[in-house]
């Protein structure tokens, strides 16, 4: 009895997997003529441990979508013959053109294994590697296509597909079967999968792209620059709060494009929003010597870092500012700044001399008082009217306005008539809250 049941269940597996095998011939029968039904033949095959490792199995599996993606290519490149000029499916040719990728993969990995013998017979190689390297460059059509249908991380699956294929070992081990393809085109499809992972918003797979895009080296082409991986690099690990590498990427992009107007400003304000003043500062005397066409900007910095909650070193803070305005006699950062600084230093007067009760020595400090106020107004004023021909913004205008109605009213209290001056600014004033 038990040998019985023995044969039966012999028997049964024996039908199981001769089902299996007329399975994967009818869905090769049925490639290029029904894709559904061969997709849907071919489909318990690839689990069936009766089939599951044998490369016909996976070869058959890509051939159906390679013949979807093929039947619809022709059509389309012949459309200009057809009558109703209709082309061919461009969805349905891009999903067998993805579809089949995996599938020939695998057929030829498990083509490479060696036999009993231990020799390797690969049958499907070169059917495989002629049929890849046929649908290869669809793949930057394909990401076009999904890029403007705005479905950003298929469009990326593509430009990615098109960026590691020419070094899979399919390609590499056959002398006939390499990919030629132009650096600076590759270099920009690169770029393409780059930029369609970040719209997608997957952030990691952003980042891991532009690390290898890094560490590929760079070919020049006339998409982006050298720099620009970094920069975008920079902004994805800060997207995903990374400050350790955000920072390592900053420090890298400063010092290997010292002209680059993006690495080292972030990286001074990251070391001030640290308090690393004296970090900052260095940063920024670097900045000054690599390009001195931007030294009016951050010397302007230079001269706030002097002045803030922790430290009033006004001396070092006046020299910065002058500095700016030595390279540009119209920097309105340093304009306000120094109008600022003198008001800071009037103000300190002022409390210096409502502290003491010897009248000589109040006048003495309301002098200098009045004389730092004045000192502020040329400086505030021109800022004023830089701003007025720059047609700046209400909440600009308004900002000035108001510093230039605290000087005029101190002084006013310091016995030096600034009423018109004072009357003036408050209907300015006046005037853009009105708007």
């Amino acid at each position: 009895m038990k040998k019985y049941f023995l044969v039966v269940a012999l028997s049964a597996l024996s039908t199981l997997a001769f089902a299996q095998k007329k399975a994967v011939k009818d869905a090769k029968t049925e490639a290029g003529k029904n894709t559904n039904e061969a997709r849907t033949l071919i489909k318990p095959a690839l689990t069936n441990p009766e089939t599951m490792n044998d490369p016909e199995t996976w070869f058959v599996a890509g051939d159906i979508e390679y013949k979807a993606f093929d039947k619809e290519r022709e059509a389309e490149m012949m459309k200009e013959f057809s009558s109703d000029k209709k082309g061919g499916d461009s969805e349905a040719m891009y999903i067998g053109l993805y579809n089949m990728y995996v599938p020939y993969l695998k057929a030829d990995s498990l083509g490479q294994l060696p036999d009993e013998k231990g020799k390797v017979k690969n049958k499907f190689r070169k059917d495989i590697v002629k049929n890849l390297k046929s649908a290869y460059p669809y793949l930057i059509n394909a990401g076009a296509y999904y890029n403007d249908k705005r479905d950003f991380a298929r469009a990326c699956d593509f430009f990615e597909r098109y960026w590691v294929m020419p070094n899979l070992n399919i390609f590499k081990d056959d002398k006939d079967g390499k990919i030629v393809v132009a650096d600076s085109t590759l270099q920009t499809i690169k770029y393409y999968a780059v930029i369609t992972s970040i719209q997608s918003g997957n952030q990691q797979r952003a980042i891991n792209l532009l690390n290898n895009l890094i560490n590929e080296g760079y070919v020049a082409n006339s998409t982006y620059k050298e720099s620009d991986p970094y920069e975008l690099l920079a902004g994805e690990y800060q997207q995903v709060g990374d400050s350790v590498n955000f920072l390592a990427t900053l420090k890298t992009g400063a010092e290997k494009y010292p002209n680059n107007l993006y690495f080292t400003p972030n990286l001074i304000n990251e070391f001030i929003k640290a308090g690393q003043r004296a970090k900052a500062i260095e940063y920024i005397n670097q900045a000054i010597s690599n390009n001195p066409s931007n030294a009016c900007s951050l010397y302007s910095v230079k001269g706030t870092l002097f002045v803030d909650d922790s430290n009033k070193d006004y001396d070092q803070a006046e020299k910065a500012y002058q500095q700016a305005l030595s390279s540009d006699a119209n920097c309105d950062r340093a304009l306000e700044g120094l109008g600022v600084l003198n008001i800071l230093k009037a103000q300190d007067m002022k409390d210096k001399a409502g502290q003491t009760t010897n009248r000589k020595e109040q006048a003495e400090l309301d002098k200098a008082t009045s004389d730092l106020y004045i000192a502020a107004l040329p400086y505030l004023e021109k800022y004023y009217k830089i701003l007025k021909e720059k047609n700046a913004s209400a909440l600009d205008l308004r900002q000035i306005l108001v510093k230039l109605q605290n000087v005029y009213y101190n002084l006013s209290l310091l016995n030096i008539d600034k009423s018109k001056e004072y009357d003036a600014v408050t209907a300015e004033l006046q005037a853009i809250k009105g708007q």
